[in-house]
């Protein structure tokens, strides 16, 4: 069953067409929503990217919605006129970046969103390649690529290989209308869809899912007009956690709104790969009292890594990260334990996020 679905991601990843805009005259606005919290060290450079899009720059506005920051964060914003700086005022809320997406579309002109976090960096024809698309395919909703950059430890790497298979399953999933994830680094929905959804309502009481749960509820409403864009003009790049610890908490995150999923679909998928990797953990426990079993482990581990590495490779090509391919084989065992213990946390602990404990 596993190989079977690993299989459809590799399948479905490479039937996605490269997207090539049309020269057409730009006329969609855009209103490129950044909520922050605490990210001096970061949205600097974001704004220099901004400032260098080919896009028309009186299409789109740029609104940064500052998430109670301690740091200089809305310093730097008020140094670049042209971005509308507002200040969350709720507090107590559980989840504070729904909140501040929600308070930069009230405040947004523009007919399309498109949401970025304040450590990302796009490429320049960022929002004309998304512009370009939405106008083409008439998208409602466009799910876009994102990669980890700063490759230099371990750590580093192991992320990036984890992140090549979730953006894989992204643009294969949303291709073949599974809709399974999308990433708020780099999106875009209309407006009025948002709004026809009543935003957040019903799912705001989640920490997470600004991103993965609207989809879903975008997709309800627009079944044929929630797309992937594949372009390497469409990425953006961002940083990866800098210690163990700040990544388990993004994935433990992460996995904390599987159990809000509505589509039975998603939750087989995941039952099934958490299977798997638990079958692993039970396979070595048994070996120390049956030494055949050991056999069975590496089997299935060789196993495992011959039917995921075709699609790994597939999509490290397209990001430019084959190079990273060689550490594959050697953070399978890593992987499997993350994968349990995120997922086992991501139901029943607790994680720290942004200097706050959410639940």
């Amino acid at each position: 069953m596993y190989s079977l679905l690993i299989a459809y991601y590799w399948q479905s990843w490479k039937a996605i067409s490269d997207f090539i805009p049309l020269n057409t005259t730009a006329s969609t606005t855009i209103s490129i929503i950044i909520p922050a919290r605490n990210e001096e060290k970061n949205i600097g450079q974001l704004f220099q990217a901004l400032q260098n899009q080919t896009y028309p720059t009186e299409l789109f506005e740029v609104i940064v919605v500052d998430d109670h920051s301690t740091d200089g964060t809305a310093a730097i914003v008020q140094q670049f006129p042209s971005v509308k700086l507002i200040q969350l005022k709720e507090d107590n809320i559980n989840s504070y970046k729904k909140k501040a997406i929600e308070t930069g579309i009230a405040a947004a002109t523009g007919d399309l969103i498109v949401t970025t976090d304040a450590d990302c960096l796009p490429g320049n024809n960022w929002l004309t390649t998304i512009a370009a698309f939405k106008t083409e395919k008439q998208s409602a909703f466009i799910a876009a690529p994102v990669v980890l950059e700063n490759n230099n430890s371990l750590l580093q790497i192991f992320q990036t290989l984890d992140f090549l298979v979730l953006q894989g399953i992204t643009g294969a999933s949303v291709y073949k209308n599974a809709h399974s994830m999308c990433n708020g680094a780099n999106l875009a929905y209309e407006k009025k869809a948002f709004q026809e959804v009543n935003g957040f309502q019903g799912i705001d009481n989640i920490a997470s899912g600004d991103d993965m749960l609207l989809m879903h509820k975008i997709w309800k409403q627009y079944p044929d007009k929630v797309h992937y864009l594949k372009s390497k003009e469409a990425i953006v790049s961002t940083q990866p956690m800098k210690t163990w610890k700040a990544f388990f908490n993004q994935r433990i995150r992460w996995a904390s709104k599987a159990k809000s999923y509505g589509d039975k679909r998603i939750i087989v998928v995941l039952l099934l790969v958490y299977l798997l990797n638990l079958s692993f953990l039970v396979l070595s426990v048994v070996g120390f009292f049956c030494s055949m079993y050991w056999i069975f482990l590496l089997g299935l581990w060789l196993a495992k890594t011959m039917v995921e590495f075709p699609f790994v490779y597939s999509v490290a090509s397209f990001f430019n990260k084959k190079s990273l391919l060689k550490y594959f084989l050697f953070f399978q065992p890593l992987h499997i334990i993350y994968t349990i213990l995120s997922g086992l946390f991501g139901q029943f602990g607790k994680y720290e996020w942004k200097g706050r404990r959410v639940s």
